[in-house]
């Protein structure tokens, strides 16, 4: 029996370094195909499929089976999902944590519901990681993250809006009104889970500069920041560098989106998660 971290796949992260860390996968559906989110996924293919695609296209969560055989064998157990207000995961981990400790008495499970996903994911298994690294309690680490969690968020920028359309998440009149304008939308994960828009830019030298004067407003100082992007490393990397202009001490990491993360985010999308004050 041991310490093991476990997340959905949403989090981008299928592999820690020396750490018992495993993954469950979602799933991406449309006309037939089922993409499973792992790393051997071929995200520019899946991505053509959905482009091409008129039908509606949408994702499928975890089963509380694939939660409860990534727990086996664990005394302690830190689990994050993606928001409850998108998927199903965080249920499903909750009926799996359940049966898990009916049947081990002695275990600790938290399950962590991120209210977010992505790289603000990868920024609460960092905190467990330092939590532990540092000796901590199970009851220390679980409350240390959870005040952790109220002091992170996620930002997202868009080039294109269609799988959100097909998946019912926005009109797809709005969709289409934005491909054709060259529009990039900028959202936030909300303190409930939803995603919420921000704005609307035209151009990706004001969307980069939108996005970071929206960090800001939302309190980052210059702490830790992951960005992710959906086949736009360049934009990512400028990113990058303005936040780093301002914030000469930000440590900031880039990193591809996995699977689920890319059919949101689309190609060109990014995705940033950071500590605010």
């Amino acid at each position: 029996m041991s310490f093991k971290i476990v997340a959905d796949s949403s989090s981008n992260l299928y592999y820690v370094d020396k750490y018992d860390y495993s993954f469950v996968p979602l799933k991406i559906n449309c006309e037939g195909h089922e993409f499973v989110d792992t790393p051997s996924l071929d995200i520019a293919e899946m991505n053509r499929v959905l482009y091409e695609t008129k039908s509606r296209s949408g994702t499928s969560c975890p089963n509380s089976q694939e939660w409860l055989d990534a727990f086996n064998g664990a005394s302690e157990v830190f689990a994050v999902t993606i928001t409850s207000k998108l998927s199903g995961s965080y249920a499903a981990a909750k009926v799996a944590a359940d049966e898990y400790k009916a049947v081990n008495a002695a275990v600790k499970i938290c399950v962590f519901d991120s209210l977010s996903t992505g790289p603000e994911m990868c920024l609460i298994i960092e905190k467990i990681i330092e939590c532990d690294k540092k000796g901590m309690s199970f009851e220390e680490t679980e409350a240390v993250v959870r005040e952790y969690i109220k002091h992170t968020h996620l930002l997202f920028s868009l080039k294109s809006m269609n799988n959100l359309a097909r998946n019912g998440r926005i009109s797809m009149a709005k969709a289409k009104i934005a491909g054709v304008l060259g529009i990039r939308a900028i959202g936030i994960a909300s303190e409930i889970g939803t995603l919420e828009m921000l704005h609307k830019c035209r151009g990706e030298a004001k969307n980069l500069e939108t996005i970071l004067q929206s960090m800001i407003d939302t309190g980052y100082e210059g702490a830790r920041a992951i960005i992710s992007h959906c086949f736009n490393i360049e934009a990512a990397e400028k990113l990058k560098a303005l936040i780093v202009e301002k914030f000469r001490k930000a440590k900031v990491e880039i990193t591809k989106t996995g699977g689920l993360c890319s059919f949101y985010a689309e190609d060109g999308g990014l995705l940033i998660g950071y500590e605010c004050k």
